[in-house]
């Protein structure tokens, strides 16, 4: 790191196809997992992982790096809308999608 300075652990995991940059402490909507509330849960695949002061990026995973999480709740998304419409030829369709989502309390983030 430029001048000795020192960040906060963190990783990048993947989780529902989608990547995450968490620490310890944070707080995440991820799609739903098949998980109890109160439940702890292995995020896996870690796909990098910093102590602070270096950083080790997977190839594709980082070997032995473990993210764990608490299993909050289970909540849905907000509503989307999509709307199409051709003018002047009477065409208007509406559907609307809400996501299952868990919330997940990161505990602890590291390696081996």
């Amino acid at each position: 790191m430029q001048g000795g300075v020192e960040m906060e652990p963190y990783a990048v995991i993947e989780t529902g196809g989608k990547q995450y940059r968490v620490k310890a402490g944070d707080t995440l909507n991820v799609e739903r997992l098949k998980s109890d509330i109160g439940q702890t849960v292995e995020l896996t695949p870690v796909l990098a992982l910093s102590n602070g002061a270096e950083l080790a990026i997977g190839t594709p995973e980082v070997a032995g790096a473990k993210v764990s999480a608490e299993v909050v709740d289970h909540i849905r998304g907000p509503k989307l809308v999509a709307f199409k419409k051709k003018r002047r030829k009477g065409y208007k369709k509406k559907t609307g999608h809400r996501q299952d989502l868990t919330v997940l309390k990161v505990r602890s983030v590291g390696g081996e």
